[in-house]
Formats: structure tokens, C-alpha cells, sequence
């Protein structure tokens, strides 16, 4: 069951967006900040294995994908080592992919082994930005 919805996790995730990819430039500094803070808030409940709070900055689709924040720390743990622990942390570029934003994030995992993990947010519409999803590619053997 948990293979299934890391599977489902991980293609529901960052689907191509429905125009051309607006630059970094073009994404308002407050809203830069506001979603690297939503990321780093994330990792830190990761870090103190902290599931309800690591569950909190989740959007409703994932939510309601995985249901409780055990089964979300669950698929974390064993799916995604290099987020869930990760040794070094660099936060790359930021683009809006159709009606979803996009930041880009190089992760050094605890194996040693660098990962990107592309983050998709949405906006809550309270304000708040959530995070829509992860996936993970290998990343060049290079330090940040």
C-alpha cells in the first residue's frame, strides 16, 4: 500500500504546466520568501520527526492522499532520504509552471549523494503557500 501511494505521490506531483515557464524574475520577493519559509518549516519538523507539524504544510490533495500524518512520515522516511535527513540543503531557482510554482532545491542525502527535488506549491486560499508535492532526480556529483 505505502509503494502505491509513494508511486501515486510521485506522479501526481509536477505535471506540465499549461504555458510557457515564467521566469524568477517574474515571481514577487514576498512570495519567494514565503514559500522557501513554507520548505525550511517543513524540513525542520522533518528533522524533530515532528509528523503533524511536517503534515500541516501539505495541500489538501496530499492530505487527502495520504491521510494521517503517520503514513505521510512513513512514505517520507523510506522514499525520500535525502529530504527527510539531508546533509546539506541549497535552494536553487523558483518558476511558475502554468498555475503551479516550482522551486528547485539540491539536497546533499545522508548516503552523501547530492538529489534536486523539485517542490511544487499552491496557493491556500487563505494565502498560505503548501506544498503540493516532491520529486526527486539525481543531481551532478558536485558541492554546494
Amino acid at each position: 500500500m505505502l509503494q502505491r501511494l509513494f508511486l501515486i505521490f510521485s506522479l501526481v506531483l509536477i505535471a506540465p504546466g499549461a504555458g510557457a515557464n515564467a521566469a524568477e524574475a517574474d515571481i514577487p520577493a514576498g512570495e519567494k520568501a514565503a514559500i522557501k519559509s513554507v520548505i525550511e518549516s517543513q524540513l525542520a519538523a522533518f528533522k524533530a520527526d515532528d509528523g503533524q507539524t511536517a503534515f500541516s504544510f501539505a495541500s489538501p490533495t496530499i492530505k487527502q492522499l495520504f491521510g494521517t500524518p503517520e503514513r505521510f512520515m512513513s512514505m517520507v522516511r523510506s522514499g525520500y532520504p535525502a529530504v527527510y535527513r539531508p546533509r546539506a540543503v541549497e535552494f536553487r531557482k523558483l518558476h511558475r509552471d502554468g498555475t503551479v510554482l516550482v522551486q528547485e532545491i539540491r539536497f546533499i542525502g545522508p548516503d552523501g549523494k547530492p538529489v534536486i527535488a523539485l517542490y511544487s506549491v499552491v496557493q491556500a486560499p487563505g494565502g498560505q503557500w503548501l506544498i503540493d508535492g516532491v520529486v526527486t532526480v539525481p543531481a551532478p556529483e558536485q558541492s554546494i
